[in-house]
Protein backbone atom coordinates (compact mmCIF):
# COMPACT_ATOMS: atom_id res chain seq x y z
CA UNK A 1 0.00 0.00 0.00
CA UNK A 2 1.75 3.37 -0.60
CA UNK A 3 2.77 5.71 1.55
CA UNK A 4 -0.69 8.21 2.05
CA UNK A 5 -2.59 4.93 3.06
CA UNK A 6 -0.41 3.45 5.72
CA UNK A 7 -2.21 5.55 8.54
CA UNK A 8 -4.71 2.96 8.06
CA UNK A 9 -2.58 -0.49 7.98
CA UNK A 10 -3.17 -2.73 11.03
CA UNK A 11 -1.06 -1.41 14.54
CA UNK A 12 2.06 -2.88 15.25
CA UNK A 13 1.93 -5.28 18.11
CA UNK A 14 3.25 -3.46 21.45
CA UNK A 15 5.29 -5.20 24.12
CA UNK A 16 3.47 -7.91 26.32
CA UNK A 17 1.78 -6.11 29.60
CA UNK A 18 2.75 -7.86 33.32
CA UNK A 19 0.36 -10.63 33.48
CA UNK A 20 -1.69 -8.84 36.37
CA UNK A 21 -2.39 -5.86 34.08
CA UNK A 22 -3.40 -8.56 31.65
CA UNK A 23 -6.23 -9.84 33.52
CA UNK A 24 -7.33 -6.55 33.86
CA UNK A 25 -7.03 -4.94 30.79
CA UNK A 26 -8.91 -8.19 28.87
CA UNK A 27 -12.43 -7.33 29.53
CA UNK A 28 -12.27 -3.90 29.62
CA UNK A 29 -10.83 -4.22 26.01
CA UNK A 30 -13.21 -6.71 24.75
CA UNK A 31 -16.08 -5.00 26.04
CA UNK A 32 -14.79 -1.74 24.34
CA UNK A 33 -14.73 -3.63 21.14
CA UNK A 34 -17.69 -4.96 21.24
CA UNK A 35 -19.47 -1.50 22.48
CA UNK A 36 -17.74 0.49 19.61
CA UNK A 37 -18.50 -2.20 16.20
CA UNK A 38 -22.47 -2.69 17.82
CA UNK A 39 -22.68 1.05 17.83
CA UNK A 40 -20.96 1.81 14.36
CA UNK A 41 -22.75 -0.94 13.03
CA UNK A 42 -26.23 -0.04 14.10
CA UNK A 43 -25.56 3.88 12.96
CA UNK A 44 -24.57 2.41 9.73
CA UNK A 45 -28.12 1.32 9.04
CA UNK A 46 -29.44 4.76 9.39
CA UNK A 47 -27.33 5.89 6.56
CA UNK A 48 -28.37 3.06 4.20
CA UNK A 49 -32.30 1.70 5.28
CA UNK A 50 -33.35 5.43 5.33
CA UNK A 51 -34.12 5.60 1.49
CA UNK A 52 -36.55 2.81 1.74
CA UNK A 53 -38.61 4.12 4.18
CA UNK A 54 -39.34 7.70 2.38
CA UNK A 55 -38.88 6.29 -0.78
CA UNK A 56 -42.86 7.03 -1.65
CA UNK A 57 -43.17 10.00 -0.64
CA UNK A 58 -39.61 11.74 -2.15
CA UNK A 59 -41.04 9.95 -5.42
CA UNK A 60 -44.08 11.76 -5.48
CA UNK A 61 -42.47 14.85 -4.81
CA UNK A 62 -39.88 14.53 -7.33
CA UNK A 63 -42.15 12.79 -9.55
CA UNK A 64 -40.06 9.45 -9.49
CA UNK A 65 -42.41 6.38 -10.67
CA UNK A 66 -42.08 3.46 -8.83
CA UNK A 67 -39.96 1.98 -11.65
CA UNK A 68 -36.53 4.71 -11.11
CA UNK A 69 -37.46 3.81 -7.35
CA UNK A 70 -36.97 -0.18 -7.76
CA UNK A 71 -34.01 0.60 -9.75
CA UNK A 72 -32.22 2.45 -7.26
CA UNK A 73 -32.91 0.22 -4.75
CA UNK A 74 -31.32 -2.90 -6.98
CA UNK A 75 -28.25 -0.68 -7.93
CA UNK A 76 -27.88 -0.38 -4.60
CA UNK A 77 -28.10 -4.06 -3.37
CA UNK A 78 -25.31 -4.71 -6.28
CA UNK A 79 -22.97 -2.19 -5.20
CA UNK A 80 -23.18 -2.91 -1.33
CA UNK A 81 -22.46 -6.70 -2.51
CA UNK A 82 -19.97 -5.50 -4.67
CA UNK A 83 -18.32 -3.51 -1.44
CA UNK A 84 -18.84 -5.83 0.83
CA UNK A 85 -16.26 -8.25 -1.14
CA UNK A 86 -13.79 -5.54 -1.97
CA UNK A 87 -13.94 -3.81 1.13
CA UNK A 88 -13.49 -6.91 3.37
CA UNK A 89 -10.49 -8.00 1.91
CA UNK A 90 -9.04 -4.42 2.50
CA UNK A 91 -10.29 -4.82 5.65
CA UNK A 92 -8.42 -7.28 6.26
CA UNK A 93 -5.18 -5.64 5.87
CA UNK A 94 -6.43 -2.29 7.69
CA UNK A 95 -7.61 -0.74 11.12
CA UNK A 96 -10.80 -1.14 12.26
CA UNK A 97 -10.03 2.21 14.37
CA UNK A 98 -9.45 4.08 11.19
CA UNK A 99 -11.07 1.87 8.53
CA UNK A 100 -14.83 1.77 9.85
CA UNK A 101 -15.24 5.31 10.61
CA UNK A 102 -14.35 5.84 7.42
CA UNK A 103 -16.95 4.22 6.11
CA UNK A 104 -19.38 6.56 7.84
CA UNK A 105 -17.70 9.46 6.95
CA UNK A 106 -18.04 8.46 3.00
CA UNK A 107 -21.42 7.40 3.12
CA UNK A 108 -22.87 10.07 5.49
CA UNK A 109 -21.20 12.53 2.62
CA UNK A 110 -23.32 10.58 0.13
CA UNK A 111 -26.72 10.95 2.62
CA UNK A 112 -25.91 14.93 2.68
CA UNK A 113 -25.36 15.30 -1.63
CA UNK A 114 -28.13 12.93 -1.73
CA UNK A 115 -30.51 14.79 0.53
CA UNK A 116 -29.38 18.35 -1.17
CA UNK A 117 -30.17 17.17 -5.08
CA UNK A 118 -33.03 16.87 -7.08
CA UNK A 119 -31.71 15.05 -9.91
CA UNK A 120 -32.77 11.35 -10.72
CA UNK A 121 -29.33 10.56 -12.35
CA UNK A 122 -27.93 11.95 -9.48
CA UNK A 123 -29.74 10.17 -7.19
CA UNK A 124 -29.25 7.11 -8.68
CA UNK A 125 -25.38 7.36 -8.82
CA UNK A 126 -25.25 8.56 -5.42
CA UNK A 127 -26.68 5.85 -3.92
CA UNK A 128 -25.33 3.59 -5.75
CA UNK A 129 -21.87 4.66 -4.29
CA UNK A 130 -23.34 4.77 -0.87
CA UNK A 131 -23.65 0.61 -1.64
CA UNK A 132 -20.29 0.58 -2.04
CA UNK A 133 -18.86 2.62 1.10
CA UNK A 134 -21.61 0.83 3.59
CA UNK A 135 -19.61 -2.19 2.60
CA UNK A 136 -16.79 -0.60 5.15
CA UNK A 137 -19.60 -1.80 7.70
CA UNK A 138 -19.39 -4.89 8.73
CA UNK A 139 -15.67 -6.67 7.61
CA UNK A 140 -14.07 -4.68 10.06
CA UNK A 141 -16.69 -5.44 12.85
CA UNK A 142 -16.12 -9.21 11.86
CA UNK A 143 -12.27 -8.97 12.23
CA UNK A 144 -12.63 -7.15 15.56
CA UNK A 145 -14.82 -9.70 16.96
CA UNK A 146 -13.01 -13.10 15.51
CA UNK A 147 -9.45 -11.57 17.05
CA UNK A 148 -10.99 -10.28 20.52
CA UNK A 149 -13.18 -13.38 21.12
CA UNK A 150 -12.61 -17.14 21.30
CA UNK A 151 -14.39 -19.97 19.30
CA UNK A 152 -16.79 -21.50 21.94
CA UNK A 153 -17.97 -18.50 22.66
CA UNK A 154 -18.70 -16.71 19.70
CA UNK A 155 -22.41 -17.76 19.08
CA UNK A 156 -23.43 -16.13 22.35
CA UNK A 157 -20.72 -13.07 21.74
CA UNK A 158 -21.87 -12.40 17.65
CA UNK A 159 -25.68 -13.36 19.15
CA UNK A 160 -25.20 -10.09 21.05
CA UNK A 161 -23.28 -7.78 18.75
CA UNK A 162 -26.03 -9.05 15.73
CA UNK A 163 -28.48 -7.02 17.82
CA UNK A 164 -26.99 -3.96 16.36
CA UNK A 165 -29.19 -5.06 12.64
CA UNK A 166 -32.28 -5.09 14.75
CA UNK A 167 -30.91 -1.61 16.71
CA UNK A 168 -29.89 0.05 12.89
CA UNK A 169 -32.75 -0.82 11.12
CA UNK A 170 -35.51 -0.45 13.69
CA UNK A 171 -34.55 2.99 14.39
CA UNK A 172 -33.86 4.37 11.17
CA UNK A 173 -37.37 3.44 10.47
CA UNK A 174 -38.45 5.94 13.05
CA UNK A 175 -35.78 8.76 12.37
CA UNK A 176 -36.15 8.74 8.77
CA UNK A 177 -40.10 9.07 8.71
CA UNK A 178 -40.37 10.95 12.00
CA UNK A 179 -38.14 13.59 10.09
CA UNK A 180 -39.85 13.47 6.67
CA UNK A 181 -42.92 13.65 7.93
CA UNK A 182 -41.81 16.55 10.18
CA UNK A 183 -39.32 19.03 8.06
CA UNK A 184 -39.53 17.02 4.65
CA UNK A 185 -37.86 14.39 3.01
CA UNK A 186 -34.39 15.58 2.84
CA UNK A 187 -33.77 15.93 6.51
CA UNK A 188 -34.35 11.62 6.28
CA UNK A 189 -30.78 12.25 5.06
CA UNK A 190 -29.79 14.98 6.66
CA UNK A 191 -30.25 13.91 10.09
CA UNK A 192 -28.94 10.16 9.99
CA UNK A 193 -25.66 11.46 8.04
CA UNK A 194 -24.94 14.35 10.70
CA UNK A 195 -25.43 11.26 13.49
CA UNK A 196 -22.75 9.09 11.07
CA UNK A 197 -20.13 11.94 11.54
CA UNK A 198 -20.90 11.88 15.30
CA UNK A 199 -20.49 8.19 15.54
CA UNK A 200 -17.11 8.16 13.50
CA UNK A 201 -15.65 10.47 15.60
CA UNK A 202 -16.64 8.64 18.79
CA UNK A 203 -15.39 5.48 16.86
CA UNK A 204 -12.10 7.14 16.04
CA UNK A 205 -11.70 7.49 20.44
CA UNK A 206 -13.02 4.23 21.27
CA UNK A 207 -12.31 1.16 18.79
CA UNK A 208 -8.55 -0.52 19.17
CA UNK A 209 -7.42 -3.26 16.86
CA UNK A 210 -5.99 -6.62 17.58
CA UNK A 211 -4.98 -7.59 21.41
CA UNK A 212 -1.51 -7.64 20.57
CA UNK A 213 -1.58 -3.93 19.16
CA UNK A 214 -2.22 -2.99 22.77
CA UNK A 215 0.30 -4.85 24.64
CA UNK A 216 -1.81 -8.09 24.86
CA UNK A 217 -1.87 -11.43 23.89
CA UNK A 218 -3.63 -13.39 21.22
CA UNK A 219 -7.49 -14.16 21.88
CA UNK A 220 -6.48 -17.86 22.16
CA UNK A 221 -3.47 -17.80 24.38
CA UNK A 222 -5.80 -15.72 27.15
CA UNK A 223 -8.62 -18.80 26.78
CA UNK A 224 -6.00 -21.32 26.08
CA UNK A 225 -8.86 -22.04 23.37
CA UNK A 226 -7.72 -26.11 22.11
CA UNK A 227 -10.34 -26.07 19.79
CA UNK A 228 -8.73 -23.12 17.39
CA UNK A 229 -4.98 -24.36 18.98
CA UNK A 230 -5.67 -27.80 17.57
CA UNK A 231 -5.83 -26.46 14.28
CA UNK A 232 -3.42 -23.22 13.93
CA UNK A 233 -0.91 -22.22 16.31
CA UNK A 234 -1.60 -18.11 17.53
CA UNK A 235 1.20 -17.09 15.01
CA UNK A 236 -0.60 -18.46 11.95
CA UNK A 237 -4.18 -17.14 13.25
CA UNK A 238 -2.91 -13.53 13.76
CA UNK A 239 -0.80 -13.70 10.32
CA UNK A 240 -2.04 -10.42 8.03
CA UNK A 241 -2.61 -12.50 4.77
CA UNK A 242 -1.74 -10.20 1.61
CA UNK A 243 -4.92 -9.57 -0.42
CA UNK A 244 -3.74 -11.84 -3.17
CA UNK A 245 -3.65 -14.57 -0.18
CA UNK A 246 -7.74 -13.60 1.03
CA UNK A 247 -9.13 -13.63 -2.36
CA UNK A 248 -7.02 -17.37 -4.06
CA UNK A 249 -6.44 -18.86 -1.10
CA UNK A 250 -9.09 -18.47 1.57
CA UNK A 251 -12.50 -17.16 -0.84
CA UNK A 252 -12.29 -18.55 -4.28
CA UNK A 253 -10.55 -21.81 -3.58
CA UNK A 254 -12.71 -22.77 -0.29
CA UNK A 255 -15.51 -25.01 -0.44
CA UNK A 256 -17.40 -23.81 2.82
CA UNK A 257 -17.56 -20.04 1.46
CA UNK A 258 -19.10 -20.83 -1.57
CA UNK A 259 -21.61 -23.01 0.35
CA UNK A 260 -22.08 -20.57 2.74
CA UNK A 261 -22.49 -17.79 -0.38
CA UNK A 262 -25.20 -20.07 -1.60
CA UNK A 263 -27.33 -20.07 0.96
CA UNK A 264 -26.87 -16.38 2.01
CA UNK A 265 -28.18 -15.69 -1.10
CA UNK A 266 -31.62 -17.09 -0.66
CA UNK A 267 -31.94 -15.97 3.22
CA UNK A 268 -31.11 -12.26 2.08
CA UNK A 269 -33.74 -12.53 -0.74
CA UNK A 270 -36.15 -12.99 1.60
CA UNK A 271 -34.44 -10.68 4.39
CA UNK A 272 -34.45 -7.93 2.06
CA UNK A 273 -37.19 -8.17 -0.22
CA UNK A 274 -39.42 -6.94 3.27
CA UNK A 275 -36.47 -4.30 4.00
CA UNK A 276 -35.93 -2.61 1.09
CA UNK A 277 -39.62 -2.96 -0.26
CA UNK A 278 -41.90 -3.52 2.79
CA UNK A 279 -42.60 0.21 4.16
CA UNK A 280 -43.55 0.95 0.57
CA UNK A 281 -45.67 -2.17 -0.02
CA UNK A 282 -47.31 -1.63 3.52
CA UNK A 283 -48.04 1.90 2.00
CA UNK A 284 -49.67 1.19 -1.77
CA UNK A 285 -50.79 -2.14 -1.02
CA UNK A 286 -52.25 -1.70 2.53
CA UNK A 287 -53.06 1.91 2.65
CA UNK A 288 -50.38 3.11 5.53
CA UNK A 289 -49.14 6.14 6.45
CA UNK A 290 -45.41 7.01 6.35
CA UNK A 291 -45.50 7.19 9.89
CA UNK A 292 -47.00 3.55 10.39
CA UNK A 293 -44.77 2.51 7.10
CA UNK A 294 -41.80 3.83 9.76
CA UNK A 295 -43.12 2.16 12.81
CA UNK A 296 -43.85 -1.54 10.67
CA UNK A 297 -39.92 -0.67 10.18
CA UNK A 298 -39.17 -0.52 13.75
CA UNK A 299 -41.52 -3.55 14.88
CA UNK A 300 -39.77 -5.53 12.01
CA UNK A 301 -36.91 -4.87 13.13
CA UNK A 302 -36.81 -5.25 16.96
CA UNK A 303 -38.92 -8.58 16.91
CA UNK A 304 -35.70 -10.39 15.66
CA UNK A 305 -34.02 -9.40 18.80
CA UNK A 306 -35.09 -11.88 21.29
CA UNK A 307 -34.52 -15.24 18.39
CA UNK A 308 -30.92 -13.95 17.28
CA UNK A 309 -30.16 -14.60 21.42
CA UNK A 310 -31.92 -17.82 22.38
CA UNK A 311 -30.76 -19.29 18.49
CA UNK A 312 -27.12 -17.79 19.22
CA UNK A 313 -27.27 -19.08 22.54
CA UNK A 314 -28.42 -22.47 21.00
CA UNK A 315 -25.86 -22.66 18.63
CA UNK A 316 -23.32 -22.91 20.81
CA UNK A 317 -24.86 -25.48 23.50
CA UNK A 318 -25.58 -27.53 19.98
CA UNK A 319 -22.30 -27.83 19.47
CA UNK A 320 -21.71 -25.30 17.22
CA UNK A 321 -24.20 -26.98 14.20
CA UNK A 322 -25.43 -23.69 13.09
CA UNK A 323 -26.76 -25.12 9.37
CA UNK A 324 -29.11 -27.19 11.00
CA UNK A 325 -29.97 -24.50 13.13
CA UNK A 326 -30.60 -21.86 10.17
CA UNK A 327 -32.59 -24.80 8.09
CA UNK A 328 -34.98 -24.19 11.15
CA UNK A 329 -35.39 -20.95 11.12
CA UNK A 330 -36.23 -20.58 7.55
CA UNK A 331 -39.05 -22.88 7.53
CA UNK A 332 -41.78 -20.51 9.45
CA UNK A 333 -41.20 -17.73 7.43
CA UNK A 334 -42.67 -18.83 4.46
CA UNK A 335 -46.29 -19.20 6.19
CA UNK A 336 -45.35 -15.51 7.34
CA UNK A 337 -44.83 -14.24 3.76
CA UNK A 338 -47.92 -16.31 2.31
CA UNK A 339 -50.53 -14.15 5.43
CA UNK A 340 -48.83 -11.16 4.67
CA UNK A 341 -49.37 -11.74 0.98
CA UNK A 342 -53.14 -12.25 1.71
CA UNK A 343 -53.83 -9.80 4.55
CA UNK A 344 -56.76 -7.80 3.73
CA UNK A 345 -55.58 -3.92 3.06
CA UNK A 346 -57.83 -2.46 5.63
CA UNK A 347 -55.68 -4.26 8.14
CA UNK A 348 -52.20 -2.90 7.75
CA UNK A 349 -51.75 -3.66 11.59
CA UNK A 350 -51.92 -7.01 11.17
CA UNK A 351 -49.71 -6.86 8.37
CA UNK A 352 -47.12 -5.55 10.25
CA UNK A 353 -47.65 -8.61 12.72
CA UNK A 354 -46.68 -10.93 10.11
CA UNK A 355 -43.70 -8.82 8.79
CA UNK A 356 -42.76 -9.19 13.05
CA UNK A 357 -42.96 -13.17 12.75
CA UNK A 358 -40.94 -13.03 9.69
CA UNK A 359 -38.31 -10.87 10.96
CA UNK A 360 -38.20 -13.16 14.35
CA UNK A 361 -36.94 -16.17 12.40
CA UNK A 362 -34.98 -14.46 9.12
CA UNK A 363 -32.58 -12.45 11.08
CA UNK A 364 -31.94 -15.15 13.41
CA UNK A 365 -31.19 -17.51 9.95
CA UNK A 366 -29.36 -14.72 8.17
CA UNK A 367 -27.08 -14.51 12.00
CA UNK A 368 -26.52 -18.27 11.97
CA UNK A 369 -25.01 -18.81 8.52
CA UNK A 370 -22.75 -15.82 8.78
CA UNK A 371 -21.51 -16.96 12.57
CA UNK A 372 -20.65 -20.19 10.51
CA UNK A 373 -17.82 -18.78 8.61
CA UNK A 374 -16.33 -16.09 11.08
Amino acid sequence: MISPFRWILPAKPKPLLPKEMIDRSYPRFRWRVLEATFVGYAVFYLVRNNFPVISKEMGEVLHYDQEQITNILAVTAITYGIGKFVMGALSDQSNPKYFMPLGLILTAICNLLFGASSNYEVHFYLWALNGLFQGMGWPPCGRSLGHWFGVSERGAKFAIWNIAHNIGGGLVGVVAAYSASWWGWRNAFYIPALMAIVTAIYLLFRLVDTPQSVGLPPIEEYQEDPEKESRLSSEEQEKELSFREIIFQLVLKNYYVWTFAFANFFVYVVRYSLTDIGPTYLKFAKGASLEKGGISTFIYEFAGIGSTLLVGWGSDKLGGKRGMVSFLCILPVLSALVALLFTAPRFSLAGSYFVRYHRFFCLSACYVVRCCWT
